[in-house]
């Protein structure tokens, strides 16, 4: 497949990195000539210097071949019309990054009537994951799927936890809540784990099941912790516009910090049930007269990873129960995990994730379609959900006696709007959504690729 990337920032960088793993035919469009040397040094990918709106920069990419073109340039305009030169030159899907909050209510018009495969956000994908959290405060990271029937969480265990030391064949003692364990993350190690597994002080352990169920265990657990009420937004940017929208439709006291006097009165206009406050928010004093301390959640959304990290160690010296910091440069993750910051979000990661899937989707069978993709375990695993339309080799045949590949496990099983959490005795049918966790390395397309050849 021949693919076209119109921008190498952030989000350009991060798709390059993984499309090309992924062995697909990458061509890197940039204006900026160091760029697109550091692009060459880097990856396998060929490159064409110039504007990606361009039409002879576009033919010169091959966009006349081309399967996909993803436009990711900083410019929302540019990023438009590169795809729809893309496709009047001959491409088959293309893909926009548009960022700008004054197009988030016509984003359907732009991708259907300009005939965009599809439109991403990635301030608004962001802000809809930060709020998630927010509403399910136990866990570090909280991802969703078939329309929220099912959830994957991300919790660390402590030394005096209820589930350090434990067997995964004996949770039952202390939980008998329908829930899976599918992932583990043990210092750089990503485990697939089995029944003999057994847990330790300082794993990260990913958990699926509805949503009452995920509730249910943590209180089992001694984990739980209700929903944030009262919550600080450090920092005035599209993420957290996005973000006061979602959390003051939802009735939760948001109060934001924001030192640009002229965005201070935007965000006051566009979100009249939040309070917005000018002022540093990397000034301690600012912080604590404003209520930081009484605050039960801090969102850290000044738009440098450095200074998010500091004001995020501050954020928790002040004793707030819940922190998320956004943090753009993966690099920093080991670093930020290191100094006890657990829950963090990246747009660019997000974005990319959602753009992996579709550029999977588009090789898939008729049999199962790619529903949603997640990168878990600081993108070393992925969940993959998966929709079963017509009946195969595997389905109505009980998962024990089917051979998927080592290092894959079945998360859960949503049927008639019922959620399963997978035994061996449970069989896939036609109608259901399965979902399904792999350790890195395994490039899944559609369902087929889980069992073995």
């Amino acid at each position: 497949m021949k693919i076209i990337i119109v921008g190498d920032g952030q989000v350009g960088t991060t798709l390059t990195e993984y499309l090309a793993k992924e062995g697909y035919d990458i061509t890197v469009i940039d204006n900026n000539p160091k760029v697109i040397a550091n692009v060459v040094n880097m990856y396998d990918v060929m490159t064409v210097s110039g504007n990606g709106a361009n039409y002879d920069v576009l033919v010169d990419a091959g966009a006349e071949k081309a399967d996909l073109l993803i436009a990711a340039a900083n410019s929302d305009e540019v990023n438009i019309l590169s795809c729809l030169m893309a496709k009047k030159i001959g491409t088959k899907h293309t893909i926009a990054r548009v960022r700008n909050p004054e197009y988030a209510q016509q984003l359907v018009f732009i991708r259907e009537e300009l005939g965009l495969s599809m439109v991403v956000n990635p301030e608004f994908e962001a802000a809809r994951e930060i709020s998630r959290v927010l509403r399910f405060p136990a866990a570090i990271k909280l991802d969703c799927f078939s329309k929220g029937r099912v959830e994957l969480a991300e919790i660390k265990l402590s030394e005096k936890g209820l589930l350090t030391g434990r067997r995964l064949s004996e949770l039952y003692k202390v939980c008998r809540e329908k829930i899976l364990i599918c992932a583990v993350q043990r210092d750089e190690h990503v485990i697939i784990p089995d029944g003999n597994f057994v847990l330790a002080a300082g794993d990260k352990i990913h958990i699926t099941g509805s949503h009452a169920a995920l509730a249910a265990f943590f209180k089992d657990v001694k984990m739980f912790k209700e929903k944030s009420k009262r919550v600080m937004i450090i920092g005035g940017g599209k993420i957290a516009y996005y973000l006061g929208r979602h959390m003051t439709d939802a009735g939760i006291d948001i109060k934001i910090i924001e030192k640009n006097e002229k965005r201070c009165l935007e965000l006051s206009e566009a979100l009249p049930r939040a309070t917005v406050i000018c002022g540093d928010g990397t000034d301690q004093d600012t912080l604590i007269e404003e209520g930081l301390q009484s605050s039960d959640a801090c969102v850290v959304l000044l738009g440098s990873d450095e200074e998010n990290i500091i004001i995020s160690l501050y954020v928790q010296s002040q004793g707030v129960e819940k922190v998320i910091t956004e943090i753009e440069r993966m690099s920093f993750t080991d670093m930020v995990e290191s100094v006890g910051i657990d829950s963090f979000v990246s747009s660019n990661e997000i974005t990319a994730s959602r753009i992996i899937r579709y550029v999977r989707s588009m090789q898939v069978s008729e049999e199962t379609s790619m529903k949603t993709l997640y990168k878990i375990v600081n993108n070393q695993a992925e969940a993959i959900e998966f929709a079963i339309s017509h009946k195969t080799d595997y389905t109505d045949i009980p998962l024990k006696d089917l051979k998927t590949q080592k290092g894959i496990l079945f998360a859960g099983i949503i049927r008639r709007g019922q959620v399963i959490i997978p035994g061996g005795n449970d069989c896939l049918q036609v109608g259901d959504s399965v979902i399904v966790v792999a350790g890195s390395g395994y490039n899944i397309k559609e369902l087929e690729d889980v069992f073995e050849s």
